[in-house]
């Protein structure tokens, strides 16, 4: 395969790192208290693409601050692992609101599948979505009934009486999270590497986001778009070249990229952005190609009510910095009930 430096380059490697910079420069306007619109860029303003830096998304803000290092849940290997899996395998903020209005604080020691298969099969019945429409969660083959829902909580069953948590404790890089987790029925490599990154945002692995990616699907069109004859080379290289040229190629093109106060992109960013650059230039460029073949962007932008204020896994030493440049929130106003919780 050839090496990622020696392919020649679309015109979508240069978009790559305007659409970063001016996706940041959107997230750091909104949390500094900018009125809309945040952007001139029309279809900045029109459609929904996630952040430039995974962790700064509302989804994994939640799961960060409310599911992993909430003050009301113990800090322990097995109740953290549980609760990440409970979460991510729905990966919506109101399913996980949805059973703690009704059962209470959920936790493993006191998981009871039936009563939690209660609650969710009477919220589907009234016709609520329980999962997110962010990526397609596949089911599990566990349940004989084929209700999604219960095949996804017997799979949490299934890895947390048997040794998936010692294991995942013994890891000793992320590479080794993400086998770990496919090992699991329905955990193909998109969702493997996906959890093993929600994984590490805990305290219980620590493991480094710049030593080990997974290409997905968008990602591989994304890849092609950026790169004549990607196929010609390991997607890895070049998610990888992409975060080692990050900042040579944002002075190349005088953009004023910022930081997440001074964390680089890491590998599951640039994956990230490829995904979304797929997207993008589906408006921009309808002439250049990828894999997938599709042509229109299906979710529009629609401003949340309240934006939410950064916090981070503490670990990567960001926070007193945020607090000191941006206004505090207090943390209950951060995530309303929704209307789909109740």
């Amino acid at each position: 395969m050839l090496r990622a430096s020696a392919l020649q380059k679309t015109p979508i490697f240069d978009l790559y790192w305007r659409f970063a910079t001016e996706r940041q420069a959107v997230y750091f306007r909104r949390i500094e208290g900018a009125s809309s619109p945040w952007t001139d860029d029309p279809i900045l303003q029109q459609y929904k693409f996630t952040n430039a830096y995974r962790a700064s998304d509302r989804v994994s803000q939640f799961l960060i601050r409310h599911v992993i290092y909430s003050r009301s849940y113990p800090d322990v290997p097995n109740e953290v692992v549980f609760r990440i899996l409970l979460f991510k395998l729905f990966n919506k903020i109101s399913t996980w609101q949805l059973l703690e209005r009704k059962i209470g604080p959920l936790h493993w020691q006191s998981f009871d599948m039936g009563r939690y298969d209660q609650v969710l099969s009477s919220a589907a019945s009234a016709g609520r979505k329980l999962y997110s429409g962010a990526y397609i969660m596949p089911p599990v083959a566990l349940d004989s009934t084929s209700v999604k829902h219960r095949g996804h909580l017997r799979l949490i069953d299934l890895m947390m009486k048997g040794d998936f948590v010692p294991r995942l404790l013994q890891t000793n890089n992320l590479q080794g999270v993400f086998e770990l987790l496919k090992g699991y029925p329905s955990l193909g490599d998109f969702l493997a590497f996906q959890l093993a990154i929600d994984l590490n945002y805990s305290t219980i692995i620590d493991h480094d986001e710049a030593e080990f990616v997974v290409a997905g699907p968008g990602a591989r069109d994304g890849i092609a778009k950026t790169f004549v004859d990607a196929c010609d080379a390991d997607p890895v290289d070049l998610i990888n070249f992409m975060m080692d040229r990050q900042e040579a190629e944002c002075e190349r093109l005088q953009l004023p990229f910022r930081s997440l106060w001074g964390r680089r992109l890491k590998l599951i960013d640039c994956q990230n952005l490829f995904c979304e650059i797929s997207k993008y230039t589906r408006v921009s460029h309808p002439d250049i190609v990828g894999l997938s073949g599709r042509t229109r962007i299906k979710q529009m932008f629609r401003p949340q009510p309240q934006v939410v204020h950064p916090w981070f896994p503490p670990k990567w030493g960001l926070n007193a910095k945020i607090l000191s440049a941006t206004p505090a929130v207090p943390q209950d106003n951060l995530f309303p009930v929704t209307d789909e919780a109740f």
